[in-house]
């Protein structure tokens, strides 16, 4: 595989699993210095850096859970202690849950908004501080829902859209450090997540398969593969971007 990350330091938050895992093992393929942050599944990030080391690759697991701001800044510096300055952040770490408007309560609202917003701002913010003079590329993990916007997901689908004007915001704020921001929006992957939740088969998974241009949902490697184009510099021009990984699905 051409190395289009030879050297570059990159953080993946939330990668002991599904999403994060790929591109973490994906990130690392194209030779970047990983760090596998993970908040409760420490086997999980360990099982992923040791993946990447068995392939030639460099990583370490870094426990941080972002909903709590007076974790991410060891997260930041543990990173930084093993590889030094950071040139990538995969803002992929992020909570889902799916509940009518009748439901909807404040711990609902709070659990969802404190780790797929404001812990995403909060990490962003820390790891700027980390990147060098060269700039680099931070990747939101956004959601097709954001445009999708399926009933019973009033909550998700407002953090996601708030992770989509995040992007676009940050993106003319830190074009002066010569950092890009972009976001990945899934559509329905095949993780362990949605098979924990029982997405992956039945009437959700049914309907969305049928309102999929492209018949099927997707897989992991299908949403790292982008997230490696656009931190690498092939996307060198590209900023601001919102790029929907969901088989056509709007």
């Amino acid at each position: 595989m051409n190395k289009r990350l030879a050297g570059k330091v990159a953080l993946v938050t939330g990668a002991s699993k599904g999403i994060g895992a790929a591109i973490a093992l994906r990130l690392a393929d194209e030779g970047a210095l990983v760090a596998v942050n993970y908040s409760s599944s420490k086997e999980g990030a360990d099982y992923v850096v040791s993946e990447i080391i068995t392939r030639g690759g460099r990583a370490v697991a870094v426990h941080g859970n972002l909903s709590e701001p007076e974790e991410i800044k060891s997260v930041i510096d543990a990173t930084k202690k093993a590889f030094g300055a950071i040139d990538i952040l995969v803002n992929n770490a992020g909570v889902y849950e799916f509940s009518p408007l009748d439901s909807i309560t404040p711990e609902h609202f709070h659990k969802q908004f404190n780790l797929n917003v404001l812990g995403l701002l909060l990490t962003t913010q820390e790891a700027v501080r980390a990147f060098s003079d060269k700039g680099g590329s931070v990747v939101n993990i956004s959601s097709g829902v954001s445009t999708i916007t399926p009933p019973n997901s009033a909550v998700y689908t407002a953090t996601k859209g708030a992770v989509d004007a995040i992007t676009m915001v940050l993106s003319k704020e830190l074009a002066a450090k010569k950092i890009r921001v972009n976001s990945v929006n899934p559509g329905m992957i095949a993780t362990e997540g949605v098979v924990a939740a029982g997405f992956h088969e039945g009437d959700m998974r049914t309907w969305i398969e049928s309102v999929t241009p492209m018949g099927r949902i997707g897989t992991v490697e299908e949403i790292a593969s982008v997230v490696a184009f656009l931190a690498s510099e092939d996307a060198a021009y590209v900023t601001g971007e919102t790029l929907h990984v969901t088989g056509g699905l709007r």
